[in-house]
C-alpha cells in the first residue's frame, strides 16, 4: 500500500510540475496561419461540376468500331475541380480526364473510347469519376447497339 501511495503522490507531483508554463507559448503561429488560410478554403465550399449530358448515346455501329466520345465539364464551383481517377466498367471503355486542376468558371473534357469488338448487342457503359466534389464520385453513361459483323 506504502509503494502504491508514494507512485500515486509521484504522478500527482509531475502533473502539477509540468503545467507551470503557459501553455499559449507553445502555440506555433506559422500553424495559426495556415489552419486560418485552410479554413478560408473550407469556407468557399466543394467544386461544383457540371457536365453539357450525363449520358451518351453512339446509336449503332458494327462490331469491331470504336467509338470516340466527350463529355464537357464545367466548374461552377468557387473552389478548383480536381478530378482524381476515372473508371470505366470494363476493359472496353478507355476514359481520359484532365490530370490539372479545373479552374472556377473553366471547362474539361472527359474523353472515351469504346471498342465495340466482342460486343454484340445493346451497350450500356458507366464512367465513374472521383472528384473533390461534395458527393465525391459522380457518373456519366455510355450507351449504343453493336449490330454483328457480317
Amino acid at each position: 500500500m506504502k509503494k502504491f501511495t508514494a507512485v500515486c503522490v509521484l504522478l500527482m507531483s509531475i502533473a502539477f510540475f509540468s503545467c507551470k508554463e503557459n501553455a499559449s507559448s507553445k502555440v506555433n503561429t506559422s500553424n495559426l496561419e495556415s489552419a486560418k488560410e485552410r479554413d478560408a478554403v473550407i469556407n468557399l465550399g466543394s467544386a461544383i461540376i457540371e457536365f453539357d449530358k450525363t449520358e451518351y448515346d453512339f446509336g449503332e455501329v458494327t462490331e469491331g468500331d470504336l467509338v470516340e466520345g466527350s463529355f464537357e465539364v464545367t466548374n461552377t464551383g468557387k473552389v478548383d475541380l480536381i478530378i482524381t481517377s476515372a473508371k470505366a466498367t470494363c476493359g472496353c471503355t478507355v476514359p481520359d480526364w484532365p490530370k490539372e486542376a479545373i479552374k472556377p468558371g473553366e471547362s474539361g473534357e472527359i474523353k472515351f473510347t469504346f471498342n465495340s469488338r466482342g460486343r454484340v448487342g445493346k451497350q450500356s457503359k458507366s464512367i465513374t469519376l472521383k472528384t473533390n466534389t461534395e458527393k465525391v464520385t459522380e457518373t456519366v453513361r455510355i450507351k449504343g447497339t453493336v449490330i454483328k459483323n457480317s
